[in-house]
């Protein structure tokens, strides 16, 4: 049998709503993938920092609070800068439409909102891993 794939699921900012990342952590669980949980108001510093540590090959960043432009580029950036570049880099949580493609420049692999199902989130890591 592989390895199995590690997913950070990580809450950035001041964001205190965290029912959408436990629904994702725990598919992603029933799905196989060994999943590390952040909880809530983690800056772009703790992820990148516990991203490095657990050695994980996907980062799933959930936020609500309306700072993903800031943040999530944020720690695509900070990840660069420790040298990191295999690791898939995904965001969720309530984002604008007009937001989504300023993001996937910033390096953003895929953006999922309210509504998605949780199997179109696990296929799309499963077909898009970097390692």
């Amino acid at each position: 049998m592989g390895k199995s794939i590690r997913v950070l699921v990580a809450k950035p900012g001041l964001d205190g709503h965290d029912r959408g990342a436990k629904v994702i952590a725990r598919a992603l669980r029933d799905a196989g993938m060994e999943v590390i949980y952040t909880g809530l108001r983690q800056t772009p510093e703790q992820i990148v920092q516990a991203a490095i540590q657990e050695d994980v090959d996907v980062v799933a960043m959930s936020i609500l609070s309306g700072a993903h432009n800031h943040l999530f580029p944020k720690v695509v950036n900070l990840l660069k800068e420790e040298g990191v570049d295999d690791m898939l880099i995904i965001g969720g949580g309530v984002i604008p439409d007009d937001d989504i493609p300023k993001l996937k420049e910033a390096g953003i692999e895929a953006i999922f909102t309210p509504g998605t199902p949780t199997t179109e989130v696990i296929e799309y890591i499963k077909n898009n891993l970097k390692r």
